[in-house]
């Protein structure tokens, strides 16, 4: 299995925010390597656990941004985190029952979410707020 590869298409043109998902994917291939090298549970429940935190705190700043801003897309794009979520939790119970395919679904459905959501939600996102510290 193949490590998720910054892409072009993840960029949303704002530096910050390109470095924020940008360790958002570091963390994601970090957490698919503790399962493929069969570290022990605990290390593999703290990386999952690490992923899960800084997505969410992630997805909560840029919801409290669109929220003062009024944002019209609100509530579209925060179902579009509420699935990622749902979907990360859902690895992360496999991977807790000793799922031998959770590196690799957890690295498929992160990478699609990711080029679709970079590409789509967070470009329009970004480009309506403009550049903004983070």
């Amino acid at each position: 299995m193949a490590p998720i590869a910054w892409k072009p298409q993840f960029s949303v043109g704002d530096p910050a925010v390109d470095h924020e998902h940008r360790e958002l994917v570091d963390l994601v291939n970090v957490a698919a390597a503790a399962i493929l090298d069969g570290q022990p549970d605990a290390d593999v429940d703290r990386c999952l656990g690490d992923l899960l935190r800084a997505i969410s705190a992630h997805f909560a700043h840029e919801e409290r941004q669109m929220q003062r801003a009024s944002y019209d897309q609100y509530p579209q794009h925060k179902s579009d985190h509420e699935r990622l979520l749902d979907a990360l939790r859902d690895i992360m119970d496999s991977a807790q029952q000793g799922d031998s395919n959770t590196a690799e679904r957890l690295t498929a459905v992160l990478e699609a979410w990711f080029t679709d959501h970079f590409r789509t939600h967070d470009a329009r996102l970004h480009h309506r707020l403009g550049p903004h510290a983070h």
